[in-house]
């Protein structure tokens, strides 16, 4: 059965252990990410979402620790972070059975951007 999204955070999962009222603030760190740092968004696979980020120690730093907080509340994601070729990419990878939370995550990352 699939977990519910909340509708008011957009992607946070009904299973997702952080504290309520913390939601609204990771969200927030999360918007503020895709905000500044994400240049380019894929998704080579239904499970899999590839976002192209800026290149700098400070996006990296920022995004590796948002991503392993975030992975301690809701631990179906993997985040991988890589570093290769001049190049920052942030992939997130979910089970079959959160496939809905990764389309709301994803729809997150392009709300406000030029097509």
């Amino acid at each position: 059965m699939p977990q519910a999204i909340a509708l008011d955070l957009g992607w946070a999962p009904s299973a997702c252990t952080l504290p309520t009222a913390g939601q609204p603030l990771r969200v927030a760190e999360f918007d503020a990410l895709f905000t500044d740092a994400v240049r380019g968004v894929a998704r080579p696979e239904p499970t899999r979402l590839r976002l192209e980020l800026v290149f700098s120690p400070g996006d990296a730093a920022r995004a590796a620790e948002l991503t392993a907080r975030e992975n301690g509340c809701c631990s179906f994601f993997t985040f991988t972070l890589t570093i290769a070729d001049g190049g920052l990419a942030l992939e997130v990878s979910v089970p079959a059975e959160h496939v809905e939370v990764l389309d709301a995550l994803q729809a997150r990352t392009t709300a406000g951007r030029p097509e």
